[in-house]
């Protein structure tokens, strides 16, 4: 099966047998992106995307995917981390933690999602609250745009925010722009527009923009999003591959 077939698999939430499907990605365990972090002109900071690790979690062979965002100004500071780990096998997410730190004050949340039930919990409280047959989080969505077939002028629509009241995710392929990799090289990019029903960096009000190169690795060149205090613009500063990439 190839990438694009995968992808299609991903795209209509088909659900395989372990040995059914290929583990074929633009990505894999090490890759490192980097980031400088602006506010304007401002130098505020800086991110990273990380495919962290191989893990186990309740059984499956799960990546783990790592989002932070660090940065201070006179008026705000922020320490963000979104951790997720989602199955390689069909990439549905199994376990998302979000960790803020803005203005010295800390928010964590740890949810642990059960796919094949239909549900999800989140660590403290007892609750099951509902969620979709194939479910996507947060930060596992800046993964799922990688392999996911996308046409400038389209928009999508998926419910496969982990969250079920919270569906649909929409997707806009809005245009196409040149920009530039490390070292200088010009990309064509995609440029897209996520909207998740949420509080978070994919809410309407974040007014978020991905830009996408539109090849093979399907690399996040730049993101854009609104805070509290303004926007930050996030453009890639190194490229770290994993390991026979």
């Amino acid at each position: 099966m190839t990438s694009l077939a995968l992808a299609l698999v991903l795209l209509q939430g088909a659900a395989y047998p372990p040995a059914a499907v290929p583990r074929v990605y633009p990505f894999g365990v090490g890759e490192t992106l980097s980031y400088s972090a602006k506010l304007g002109m401002i130098t505020l900071g800086s991110g990273t995307l990380q495919v962290a690790s191989l893990d186990t979690v309740r059984g499956s062979e799960s990546f783990r995917f790592r989002f932070r965002l660090t940065g201070k100004n006179m008026f705000y500071s922020l320490d963000d981390i979104l951790e997720s780990w989602v199955a390689t096998e069909n990439f549905n997410s199994l376990r998302f933690v979000q960790d803020f730190t803005e203005n010295d004050r800390r928010r964590q949340r740890r949810y642990e999602i059960f796919p094949d039930s239909g549900f999800f919990r989140e660590h403290g409280k007892d609750t099951a609250l509902a969620a979709p047959a194939n479910p996507l989080d947060d930060a596992a969505f800046f993964y799922f745009i990688r392999v996911t077939p996308l046409q400038l002028g389209r928009s999508y629509q998926y419910d496969r925010y982990f969250r079920k009241d919270k569906n649909p995710v929409r997707i806009a392929v809005v245009k196409r722009e040149t920009m530039d990799l490390p070292g200088g090289r010009k990309v064509a990019c995609l440029v897209l527009r996520p909207v998740i029903d949420t509080k978070g960096m994919f809410s309407k009000r974040s007014e978020t923009q991905i830009w996408l190169t539109d090849d093979a690795r399907r690399l996040p060149v730049q993101i854009r999003t609104r805070f509290p205090f303004g926007t930050v613009t996030l453009r890639l500063t190194d490229v770290r591959l994993a390991a026979g990439r």
